[in-house]
């Protein structure tokens, strides 16, 4: 599986972005599908996961309530709708797909097996 993240860009505080993640091979419609970031001088953390059937998700704290994970199987494509940007919301974000994980360990970094080439997101104040 090959992955292309997009989407990214500048941004004011409060507002929002899309990006995108579509993948090329098969059998991606059973992969779950993750989002991190990292930020200059931090390490990579979850931001959100999506099941292969897309009828459960995970966020992480920080973005709960502002962040929607999606995906469209027939496109090969998975979606970050990102609301209510913050500064702290500024980071390279990756793309990533792993098989047969159980949904508590989405978070785990070390579970994902593709990962995109990441994609710059930086909000303003």
């Amino acid at each position: 599986v090959q992955l292309q993240a997009s989407g990214g860009g500048l941004v004011q505080a409060g507002g929002s972005l899309r990006l995108s993640c579509a993948a090329s091979g098969r059998a991606f419609s059973s992969y779950v599908m993750g989002w991190f970031r990292q930020a200059p001088g931090k390490e990579r953390e979850f931001v959100a996961a999506i099941g292969w059937r897309a009828t459960r998700t995970y966020y992480a704290d920080s973005v709960k309530g502002r962040f929607t994970i999606s995906r469209d199987n027939a496109k090969n494509t998975v979606y970050l709708q990102m609301n209510n940007l913050t500064p702290e919301d500024t980071a390279v974000y990756y793309c990533a797909a792993e098989r047969d994980s159980t949904w508590y360990r989405w978070p785990e970094i070390t579970d994902y097996d593709y990962w995109g080439q990441g994609t710059q997101v930086t909000v303003s104040s």
